[in-house]
């Protein structure tokens, strides 16, 4: 059985805690012997006040917690900050760290592990809102704000709140593999686990639509029309301005070229077809604007990490 410590502290996210221990306790539901036994500690046992509405009492002092751990994580949550300046908090996950065989934080958790001097050096990710912030505290943090996890060595961060699915999802197919991962998955019928690596928010619910009128008709007539010739040179030709001045457009209002827009819509289209229907690699490639099977698995791999073969087999939701 592995140990898995979860921290609180006041002002946690009640979802950063309730995704990894209900992942942690499903899992536990599907043999007769369980997988997990997982420990909400904060300091001095004291009660974790969510918010107006939920109050979780955990169950250990984190004072008392001793190790070995398998994993110890750290919830995040509007009260990190305040967290983070404990001094008493952070020198017990410094000790508790050295204790674990690997240390992870779920969102905002992740200021604590950077006042502890856990993630110095490495590369790790938390919240998109706030991942500004923590680089500008934290600059000895090679802070990523794209992926949805990451790894660096025996130390995981995680983006914000369901996100927490997903690192939990990992460890459990790393601890006992995918077929556990996927049944805990089912059972919580939550989206099969995403790959570490694909970006925290998709194009098509980033931002605001663009402001102007302009890039709004040519960013509607892209992701309708994925498939037609959608060069700069025709997409500026349609729009009536010259492809410079689209392009200055583009940056001006979606932070990327009209080109790289292009490729995002066609590679997030795919994703979609992948998981949601069993349509050929060449049939999905073709549909979404790639050439070949081998122009989308390289476009995709580039996005995504992953390969779209491997995409299919993890996040499948065809014929489930």
């Amino acid at each position: 059985m592995r140990h898995f410590v979860v921290v609180g502290y006041d002002a946690a996210e009640l979802l950063d805690i309730a995704c990894v221990v209900g992942c942690l306790e499903s899992a536990n539901l599907r043999g007769a012997d369980p997988l997990y036994k997982v420990r909400l500690a904060t300091p001095g046992a004291r009660a974790i006040d969510c918010g107006p509405t939920v109050t979780l009492q955990p169950g250990e002092r984190l004072e008392h917690v001793r190790g070995p751990i398998d994993t110890l994580l750290i919830s995040g949550g509007v009260g990190c900050q305040d967290a983070a300046a404990d001094r008493m908090l952070v020198a017990h996950v410094r000790r508790l760290a050295r204790e674990s065989r690997r240390v992870a934080s779920v969102c905002t958790g992740a200021w604590i592990l950077a006042a502890a001097g856990l993630l110095n050096g490495r590369r790790a990710t938390t919240h998109w809102n706030w991942a500004g912030m923590l680089a500008k505290q934290h600059p000895e943090v090679l802070l990523d704000p794209d992926p949805i996890f990451v790894r660096d060595g025996n130390v995981y961060t995680s983006a914000g709140v369901t996100s927490a699915l997903d690192l939990t999802l990992a460890l459990i197919e790393e601890d006992h593999g995918a077929e556990v991962a996927r049944t805990v998955a089912r059972q919580l019928v939550t989206y099969l686990q995403r790959p570490g690596n694909q970006a925290q928010m998709s194009m098509f619910t980033a931002a605001p639509p663009p402001a102007d009128s302009l890039v709004q008709r040519v960013v509607d007539h892209v992701t309708a029309h994925l498939d037609a010739d959608l060069a700069v040179a025709t997409l500026a030709a349609g729009a009536g301005v010259s492809e410079r001045h689209l392009t200055r457009l583009f940056l001006r209002h979606l932070g990327q070229t009209p080109g790289r827009f292009v490729r995002q819509a066609r590679v997030e289209a795919a994703a979609h077809l992948l998981s949601a229907t069993s349509l050929p690699l060449e049939t999905v490639a073709a549909r979404c604007g790639f050439g070949s099977a081998e122009t989308l698995r390289q476009a995709f791999t580039g996005r995504y990490g992953v390969p779209p073969s491997h995409y299919r087999l993890t996040q499948s939701r065809a014929g489930t």
